[in-house]
């Protein structure tokens, strides 16, 4: 199972991004079931919305997140916000970021993120051109 963070959502938005090719091949890979933190959504709504001002867009995402991860949309509790914490202290990365880390650790699950510099320099994450899908490889 891959968790994808929001800058892989993002990235199918924009067809200049370096990983919207990568991006489109993990979503439209309907075989590999995919997990998504909810506050997953929040983060696209953020640049969709307030960023880019491409609010159509961001609506399509937020509905299209919904739709392929179904049932593996995970709630943050506080267990998760607590591993999050020593996470984030541990590899100076923002709450956020390290509650993807936290929910990938708690699954057994590959985290894909378009974050080379704080997530997948560290060994956090993969790049989605990395994720073992059949257009990337």
């Amino acid at each position: 199972m891959h968790l994808i963070d929001a800058g892989v959502w993002v990235a199918i938005a924009d067809p200049n991004d370096r990983y919207h090719a990568a991006a489109h091949a993990i979503v439209a890979e309907i075989e590999q079931p995919l997990a998504v933190l909810d506050l997953t959504l929040y983060e696209v709504a953020n640049v969709m919305g307030p960023k880019k001002e491409q609010l159509r867009e961001g609506r399509f995402l937020s509905r299209l997140i919904e739709k392929r991860c179904g049932e593996n949309l995970i709630a943050v509790d506080s267990e998760l916000i607590e591993s999050a914490m020593e996470i984030a202290a541990e590899y100076k990365l923002t709450a956020y970021d390290a509650a993807y880390v936290a929910a990938a650790r708690r699954y057994g699950w590959t985290l894909v993120s378009t974050d080379v510099a704080d997530l997948v320099s560290k060994g956090l994450a993969v790049a989605p051109d990395a994720a073992d899908y059949p257009l990337n490889g």
